[in-house]
């Protein structure tokens, strides 16, 4: 498992929030949702992506906008459009007075806005959770991702379309891995770019010392690995392997294990049916004690209070 592809196997992937938006002009929807990361497809017509200190930008049929973070922003058909609609945490769906509109702007299943037909139609997945494995990669982006239909070369976004609006038995796990695809998708299109920027891990998974060392160490956490033992693995000397890995990734191999062995730690002591106990041993501490002493010095909290501040925010 990679750093991407960690985005599958934490609490974020989910019950996430999918749907289908129609809209006819005039129209502008403020998005206060603080959801800590959203997509955002334009199936017809465009929108103007308005953050509140930035230049806005114009979105066309095609193109895709991932928000990253839980700052306020606007999307609308012209910039000058006032908001008409508010959304708040939990989606609730307002005017801007306060009125509830989610019930007389439904329309069908996962559809919603002021139009039955829609001038422009975009499709939406919101993920409510944070997962901290994930947390590692989303701050390597930035704010706002903008990809344009040109570079976007996956059925998905059409898959995802077409099943938002179906109404069957477990369509909301096909949903959540779809949505989850989606994204793994578009932000390796991302990272692909030139001028991106991709954090130094990503990079390095093409090395071919560095590559094969951080796969072992993401697969297999559990392992007593030091530098020795990777270096061997991958076929050259520890102060060869040890240079080259904080190099190529901006930490020595044994402090990005402990940072990934914390951040499965914190993804796995959510499940129900988690020990400490367990979580230790599927992350390579010895004890439990081992891993809450880490956890604690690496996080500040403990890992049976970060459990406890967990359930009491998705209870809020």
């Amino acid at each position: 498992m990679d750093g991407l592809a960690a985005l599958l196997d934490g609490p974020r992937a989910r019950g996430a929030f999918l749907l289908r938006i129609l809209l006819d002009a005039p129209w502008s929807v403020r998005l206060q949702d603080e959801a800590p990361l959203s997509v955002t497809y334009v199936v017809r017509g465009h929108l103007w992506l308005c953050p509140d200190d930035e230049e806005p930008v114009r979105l066309e049929a095609g193109d895709v906008v991932v928000w990253v973070g839980s700052e306020h922003w606007t999307i609308a058909d012209d910039p000058t459009t006032p908001p008409q609609i508010l959304i708040h945490p939990d989606q609730l769906c307002t005017t801007v007075d306060g009125h509830v509109v989610v019930e007389e702007m439904s329309q069908g299943v996962r559809s919603w806005g002021n139009s039955a037909t829609g001038e422009t139609v975009l499709l939406t997945g919101v993920y409510l959770l944070e997962g901290e494995v994930s947390r590692r990669l989303l701050r390597a982006l930035p704010r706002t991702v903008v990809l344009r239909a040109a570079e976007l070369d996956t059925p998905l976004l059409e898959l995802l379309g077409e099943e938002v609006v179906r109404d069957a038995p477990g369509q909301e796990a096909v949903l959540d891995r779809l949505l989850d695809l989606l994204l793994i998708t578009l932000l390796r299109t991302w990272f692909d770019r030139p001028q991106s920027g991709p954090p130094a891990w990503y990079a390095a998974q093409g090395d071919p010392v560095v590559g094969p060392a951080l796969r072992l160490l993401q697969n297999h956490p559990e392992h007593s690995w030091t530098v020795g033992s990777l270096a061997d693995r991958v076929g050259v000397s520890r102060a060869a392997f040890a240079r080259r890995f904080t190099e190529l990734v901006g930490e020595p191999p044994m402090a990005f294990l402990t940072g990934w062995r914390l951040a499965l730690a914190a993804d796995l002591l959510l499940e129900p049916d988690a020990t400490i106990a367990s979580v230790a041993r599927q992350v390579g501490y010895a004890t439990p004690f081992a891993l809450s002493a880490a956890f604690k010095r690496e996080r500040g909290v403990s890992p049976r209070d970060h459990r406890r501040g967990s359930v009491v925010t998705q209870a809020v």
